[in-house]
């Protein structure tokens, strides 16, 4: 005899967390590196970073806009779920919203987090975080299933279309003379070899290219935080532009974040600064592409996918020739066991202290 389970009561929006003050940045860094063989100087380095914004991160407060974004399409939609949010490494952290979610008397959430691709450290980590979590709150803690990634989503794709082109026409360019370079968080070689981040990376980078008519077009990576000998996914943004400017001369470059769905950390420090310097260097004219954000498509993207998930609808949108992806990942989706070379090896330092694509 199965038991039903409960109907979904709640949503849940899961992200990765982020200092709001300059005495949370080192230990907001140490619960992102615990565990990580990462020597404390490198960990001062990163901190630096953040004091360049005051200590605080872009992060949760783009969350709260986000909540209150969703909260509106929520009703918009007729979803009649009650909201919350939990972070992976800050306030407010998931035990502290799953405890008050069994408080609430929740007993089943559906998730959205704030990653659109599939990796060890942008989906199953945070599947391995809530299920520690809910072990810590006890038995009663609510079931929380994740929606489907939504890299392919028609309404996701039109945004960053939008997005794209914007920037072209900022620059007074034609889509055919563009140049572009779609970025998004490298990773190790031996997490991307388990997962399949890279091929939904390029398949959302052409559906954009192509909406937008753009044939010279990169995918490439930033914020590499691993030693020097561990192989990480390449080009770096830097590099590349540098290795374009050399075999063409460019006059302009645009830079599209498609693998962050908000101006964080990550976004302001390595591309609005990092790569705006490589760019100035070279007298390379460079606009930033706007990232997913609060855009209405965007928010209505979410509402699409609880929606299916609540419905059970078998017609889930999805354009290009990946089709939708799964809603319940297999067993050994994105494994991965980290590979931890001595320390004392050197190497760029996480510059946000963030692994993948949060």
């Amino acid at each position: 005899m199965t038991s039903e389970l409960p109907p979904y009561d709640c949503f849940l929006l899961v992200s990765f967390g982020g200092p709001e003050g300059p005495d949370d940045v080192m230990p907001f860094l140490e619960n992102v590196l615990r565990g990580k063989r990462v020597p404390r100087e490198r960990m001062l380095e990163v901190a630096e970073h953040y004091k360049q914004f005051g200590g605080v991160s872009p992060i949760n407060e783009q969350n709260r806009e986000l909540l209150e974004v969703i909260k509106a399409e929520f009703e918009r939609a007729g979803i009649n779920l009650p909201i919350y949010w939990g972070n992976r490494n800050w306030d407010p952290l998931l035990p502290d919203t799953i405890r008050q979610m069994r408080d609430d008397g929740r007993k089943r959430a559906i998730a959205f987090f704030t990653s659109m691709y599939s990796c060890y450290s942008g989906c199953r980590q945070y599947r391995e975080n809530i299920i520690a979590a809910r072990e810590q709150v006890g038995p009663d803690a609510p079931l929380i299933e994740k929606v489907r990634m939504g890299f392919n989503h028609p309404k996701f794709v039109q945004v960053m279309t939008d997005n794209l082109q914007e920037s072209i026409d900022t620059l007074g360019n034609t889509a055919q003379e563009s140049v572009v370079m779609f970025t998004a968080h490298s990773i190790p070689l031996s997490m991307s070899g388990n997962c399949d981040y890279e091929k939904q990376l390029k398949e959302t980078c052409r559906l954009v290219a192509d909406s937008c008519g753009v044939s010279q077009w990169d995918l490439v990576y930033q914020s590499r935080s691993g030693p020097p000998q561990q192989p990480w996914l390449e080009p770096d943004i830097c590099d590349a532009i540098k290795a374009r400017d050399d075999k063409q001369k460019l006059d302009s470059v645009i830079v599209v974040p498609i693998g962050f769905i908000s101006d964080h950390m990550e976004v302001m420090f390595d591309l609005d600064e990092e790569a705006a310097e490589a760019c100035e260097e070279r007298g390379i004219r460079m606009h930033r592409t706007a990232t997913a954000g609060i855009a209405a498509g965007f928010v209505e993207m979410i509402g699409d996918l609880v929606q299916e998930r609540m419905e059970g609808r078998p017609d889930r949108a999805a354009v290009g020739e990946m089709g939708a992806w799964h809603d319940v990942c297999p067993e050994d989706c994105c494994l991965y066991t980290p590979q931890r070379p001595p320390a004392a090896g050197g190497g760029r330092p996480p510059s946000a202290g963030r692994p993948a694509n949060a």
